[in-house]
């Protein structure tokens, strides 16, 4: 019996051709992923020099755990931001490799820039879990505030 491989199975399975419209339909996708990564990341920095500010003035503890919180999720973002880059880049590369007519390097591009851009949302998924988790920091401190008094 032969063995079954991947690149067998893939040898054997011929995928259909890739219309050079195809990939041009994920530029507006990636664009308002790029747009949305972009305003977090916007959001963040400002949140970050506001949270710094009050922390040289007050010197709360709490303060610097939200500081640690947020440097995290900057760090997805800007992974996030990378994945999207990659993803529109390995777009146009496909529209490239469609337009002279080379169809499998069009869909290996093609199936890239979808890995990316998959990529990024999963980030992001992982993004939104950790503010959730900066958003009980806060809850916690008002919790404690209201106790006291």
């Amino acid at each position: 019996m032969g063995k079954c491989t991947f690149m067998a199975i893939v040898a054997c399975m011929p995928l259909p051709n890739l219309p050079l419209s195809t990939p041009s339909l994920l530029f507006p996708a990636i664009s308002l992923l790029m747009l949305a990564h972009t305003n977090r990341f916007l959001g963040l920095a400002g949140v970050v020099r506001s949270l710094h500010a009050n922390w040289r003035t007050s010197g709360e503890p709490v303060l610097v755990a939200q500081i640690a919180s947020l440097r995290c999720r900057i760090r997805i973002i800007q992974q996030m931001q990378t994945m999207g880059v990659v993803s529109l880049m390995l777009c146009v590369v496909s529209m490239s490799f469609l337009f002279f007519d080379q169809q499998t390097g069009g869909q290996i591009s093609f199936g890239l820039s979808l890995l990316f851009m998959q990529a990024s949302l999963v980030l992001s998924l992982v993004e939104i879990q950790k503010s959730r988790v900066a958003l009980d920091l806060h809850l916690q401190d008002v919790e404690k505030g209201a106790e006291s008094r």
